[in-house]
């Protein structure tokens, strides 16, 4: 996706699902958040404190809760970005009709709430610390502020998989077809050998 420069113009880059996700900014512009662009996505945040991000992809968009483990969900609508995510959830949707405008306000009340109460994952630097992260990994992660949080939130040993298999290619060229072959696999939250033991011989 090229970088888009406002949230209107993230909105036209995802024609399928547009009004859905004008819906969605709706809701959550209807609350104190401040609506911005960061790392190519609409951000909504707190006092500098990232708490919301809306997200397209091909088959379904949502709302991503950067710190919604602290969410009671007593609706059971939150999805976790991996099996052992720490911090991250997400409320996924296939239709506009699936958005449900009272239950979705309340969740991002509620997480608006949980940020004003200091309820936020810390990064645990010490575990990941020796991870050596290429430098056309780290561009790729600073320009899309879902794939970095989801990226943070991988045991160490699945960054360190994702990393050696950047760094392994040689030409700039593989670099990023392999870039373009592991974002969505990162989202999801699983490694690069959990459920493609082959993926690496396909490139």
């Amino acid at each position: 996706m090229k970088k888009v420069n406002s949230v209107e113009e993230y909105i036209e880059e995802h024609t399928l699902f547009s009004d859905a996700l004008t819906l969605l900014r709706s809701i959550i512009n209807s609350t104190e958040l401040e609506e911005s662009i960061k790392w190519n996505a609409p951000i909504y945040a707190l006092d500098g404190k990232n708490v919301i991000g809306l997200v397209a992809f091909k088959h379904y968009f949502g709302v991503w809760f950067f710190n919604g483990v602290f969410l009671k969900d007593e609706k059971n609508l939150l999805q976790s970005a991996q099996e052992k995510t720490r911090g991250l959830r997400q409320m996924r949707f296939e239709s506009i009709n699936d958005i449900d405008k009272n239950s979705v306000l309340a969740y991002v009340k509620e997480a608006i709430e949980n940020q004003k109460l200091g309820k936020e994952i810390k990064s645990n630097k010490t575990t990941k610390k020796d991870i050596v992260v290429p430098e056309k990994l780290q561009k790729h992660l600073k320009d899309n502020a879902v794939l970095f949080d989801a990226f943070k939130l991988l045991t160490p040993s699945k960054q360190r998989e994702y990393c050696e298999f950047i760094a392994e290619a040689k030409r700039d060229a593989t670099k990023q077809t392999r870039l373009d072959k592991i974002t969505p696999m990162i989202i999801q939250g699983v490694g690069l050998n959990d459920k493609y033991k082959n993926y690496k011989e396909t490139i």
